[in-house]
């Protein structure tokens, strides 16, 4: 028989926590969510858009001297229908120009990634040295895989092959150290 007197029934969970995690939650599902392309296609649109209205204003404004219902009307659905069918150019324009974006501010990060070895490597001989064996390791890898059929008969080593990215920036900073 067990039977106690104590009951003791603590909750498991702090509710401070509770909502803490319930907020994170929340944010991370809005951050899932947002899009930068979105907003970028948004304001293309209100651009494009506008472009026209005030286009079909100049045009009207001449034109309809006793017809301004109708001129009105005429506006409207020039409007509408320039949002109807500039809305997909204006999101593969953002879609285009945000993968632009990303590429040129990736090349920006690999360039000053690669700035700040190379002034690391200029104060330090073993970072130096470093560059210098991975530089001459990637070509003798590249010599050996481009110059043999490396058959299954072949008793040759099998090499670890640098990915492409990374073989290139060896061979940029392989130039610049042995240029200068």
């Amino acid at each position: 028989m067990s039977n106690s007197f104590v009951h003791l029934e603590y909750s498991t969970s702090h509710p401070g926590v509770e909502r803490f995690e319930r907020v994170v939650t929340a944010a991370d599902g809005l951050r899932k969510g947002w899009n930068a392309t979105r907003g970028l296609a948004g304001v293309l649109l209100a651009a494009m858009v506008a472009t026209l209205v005030v286009l079909a204003d100049q045009l009207m404004d001449t034109w309809a001297d006793g017809h301004l219902l109708a001129a009105w009307v005429l506006m409207w659905v020039i409007g509408f229908s320039a949002l109807a069918l500039l809305a997909p150019t204006a999101r593969s324009l953002a879609a285009r120009v945000m993968t632009g974006l990303d590429g040129w501010s990736q090349n920006v990060a690999r360039r000053r990634a690669d700035e700040r070895l190379w002034d690391l490597a200029r104060k330090d001989s073993r970072v130096m040295a470093d560059i210098q064996a991975a530089a001459s390791r990637a070509e003798d890898e590249q010599t050996e895989t481009g110059g043999t059929g490396g058959g299954a008969g072949s008793s040759e080593p099998v090499t670890r092959v640098l990915r492409p990215e990374i073989a290139a920036r060896l061979k940029r900073l392989s130039r610049r150290i042995w240029n200068e």
